[in-house]
């Protein structure tokens, strides 16, 4: 089968080499990527391809992995340039907007798959998982199944995918956000070695384990704003409070500015950014 990537950043790659692996040629559009991008796509002999039009007519199925802010553009571009193949969005949204994606896009003849990924890059089996739900979950299984993604398949209807990446990545992503935040704090306070002795005291793996967390999730914080704006319309949308993860969300935003450092930053820096002493 023919398949297209939309786009093979460090997440979509690990798909494309499983959907590879699996048989089907995937090609994509290197159109305003970045060479990191564009060096992945040949490492892995990507095909590509000049523009979305030309991937839209050409793939039988598309599988969109991108920031969550533009994952429903992204598929109504491919809709608008003419796509009616199997579109998965593995993107991690909230089901509501998964539910309205697949509106749009099964009323115009295309086949809608919902999607979600728990895990990091998919390069060991046994690590990543790809969830799938919506009527043609099989089809979208069929495309990765020599692995090393694995994959799951919900039984019923579009969203449930999505809805569980949300209810998954609200405490993960959500308690490295919390932590931070308590981090930050305890700094401006004067009081971030006591809490450190007395989480040590109380037997409490985060006095080793905090600052290196809170340190680690910098590279992805500017990804992980979106997430959490994500996590908080899923809460709001069954009636819980989605505040909480707004509050994530400004967190992540503060650390937005360390996307690209070449290494880790110092727990210092860290703190200062989120109490605003870079001007955040």
């Amino acid at each position: 089968m023919n398949t297209g990537i939309l786009h093979p950043g460090e997440m979509g790659i690990s798909i494309a080499a499983t959907m590879k692996n699996s048989g089907h040629e995937v090609s994509w559009v290197p159109e305003g990527r970045s060479a990191a991008t564009r060096e992945r796509a040949v490492e892995h002999k990507l095909r590509a391809l000049p523009d979305l039009p030309t991937i839209c007519a050409e793939a039988d199925a598309l599988v969109s992995v991108c920031p969550p802010a533009a994952a429903e553009g992204v598929a109504m571009e491919a809709l608008a340039a003419g796509f009616r193949g199997l579109y998965l969005d593995a993107n991690a949204i909230a089901p509501q907007r998964a539910q309205r994606m697949a509106a749009a896009m099964e009323a115009e003849g295309a086949t809608f798959v919902d999607g979600s990924i728990i895990g990091g890059p998919a390069w060991q089996p046994g690590k990543t998982w790809m969830i799938l739900s919506g009527d043609a979950s099989d089809d979208a299984a069929a495309l990765l199944a020599a692995g090393p993604l694995e994959t799951r398949i919900l039984e019923g209807e579009v969203g449930r995918a999505s809805a569980l990446k949300m209810v998954f990545a609200g405490w993960t992503k959500g308690t490295s956000a919390l932590l931070a935040a308590v981090l930050g704090t305890a700094e401006a306070l004067g009081v971030r070695d006591e809490l450190t002795q007395q989480w040590a005291r109380s037997g409490m793996e985060l006095a080793e384990s905090g600052p290196q967390r809170t340190r680690v999730v910098t590279g992805k914080a500017w990804r992980f704003v979106g997430e959490m704006e994500e996590i908080s319309a899923t809460f709001a949308g069954v009636g819980l409070p989605g505040d909480f993860h707004q509050g994530a969300a400004e967190v992540y935003r503060r650390m937005a500015d360390f996307k690209d450092a070449s290494e880790l930053p110092a727990l210092e820096d860290v703190l200062a950014s989120l109490k605003g002493d870079d001007g955040a």
